[in-house]
């Protein structure tokens, strides 16, 4: 499995003019998975030899802004770079609790509407993630206003015997996310390659000794 990651920005806090705000991609078998989506990460990929239409997957390790304050514009401008195709597969998005919302509400206040689906896959926090008094519930976020609220997709919580969430398996690889300790809750991905046993004839190995 071929593998290539490229850096669309190392800043931390905030950009500078020759440094993006965090985002990286994976690109593999001709998809790009995107890894957080700071400010800037749109004009980084312009600059780079990747191409936005192919990224089909975004995991967001945080809900600090240099993380993810540039999500909703990068999809307003493939959206601008699509067009409307109801069998096209979802662009399916990995973050913690609270990430459904921000973006129905950024799209849902800027008037925005997507050509393309989006799938937004929350995972739900646990309190040691961060110091007491930063933790924030989201669970009960946009309750009672008229469901359903933003782009489907799932709540995924933590597996116990594992201490990893499960996001992603694919017959080549399994993506899975353990937690981070940071002022917010934080998520780290890990991307597994499936062992890939040989091929063996046996008879004729045993023909030739």
């Amino acid at each position: 499995m071929s593998l290539e990651i490229t850096f669309l920005g190392t800043g931390s806090a905030f950009p500078s003019p020759s440094r993006g705000a965090s985002a990286l991609v994976l690109r593999r078998e001709g998809q790009c998975w995107l890894f957080d989506c700071g400010e800037g990460t749109q004009t980084q990929l312009m600059r780079s030899h990747l191409r936005a239409a192919r990224i089909t997957k975004i995991f967001i390790t945080h809900l600090h802004g240099d993380h993810f304050f540039g999500l909703p514009g990068l999809l307003c401008t493939l959206s601008l770079q699509s067009s409307p195709d109801a069998s096209r597969a979802p662009v399916d998005i990995y973050g913690p609790l609270g990430l459904r919302s921000f973006l129905w509400r950024s799209l849902e206040l800027s008037h925005s509407e997507l050509l393309f689906p989006i799938a937004v896959h929350e995972l739900v926090p646990t309190r040691d993630q961060c110091p007491a008094e930063e933790f924030r519930d989201f669970s009960g976020l946009d309750r009672g206003e008229g469901l359903p609220r933003g782009p489907p997709g799932r709540v995924v919580h933590l597996d116990p015997g594992e201490d990893c969430y499960l996001l992603v398996e694919e017959e080549q690889l399994v993506v899975r996310a353990f937690r981070l300790f940071h002022r917010v809750p934080s998520f780290g991905f890990v991307l597994e390659e499936k062992p890939r046993p040989g091929k063996l004839d046996v008879q004729k190995l045993k023909d030739l000794g």
